[in-house]
């Protein structure tokens, strides 16, 4: 599974916002962000596209942990609480797979353990396999 957390260290836009991937195994992963000021809203707790990142990056490499390559068809966040301080995980776990579609749930947690969202996403797996892409990746550099 490092090929796999190698591939999304190219997702720039996680990496700009500061999220790190630390697990990776099939249908699981575990991202870690820590809270820093760019992260806030107006009300000083940190803003809900940074939360849905952080989920999205986690449940991205979960679907693609099974080597084929898996796309985003659908998902959805519930906020439960606020977070202003600290560090945020997001563990995904999936529910579900067959050939064509995957589901996946995301807790969101802070350094306490405490729900700050739940992430649901469902993917649709392609038949391209993954490691195509990391060849592309690693021609291009």
């Amino acid at each position: 599974m490092e090929n796999i957390k190698d591939f999304f260290k190219n997702d720039k836009f996680a990496e700009y916002v500061g999220i790190e991937l630390l697990e990776v195994s099939k249908g699981r992963a575990k991202a870690k962000m820590k809270i820093k000021n760019h992260h806030l809203n107006g009300l000083k707790t940190v803003q809900g596209g940074a939360i849905f990142t952080l989920a999205d990056l986690a449940f991205a490499a979960a679907s693609n942990s099974h080597g084929s390559v898996a796309v985003s068809i659908n998902a959805n966040i519930s906020y439960l609480r606020a977070a202003t301080t600290g560090s945020l995980i997001a563990e995904a776990k999936e529910v579900s797979i067959n050939p064509k579609l995957a589901t996946y749930t995301v807790n969101i947690t802070d350094e306490n353990g405490d729900i700050i969202a739940i992430f649901q996403g469902m993917v649709y797996r392609k038949k391209i396999e993954l490691t195509s892409l990391m060849n592309e990746n690693i021609r291009e550099k």
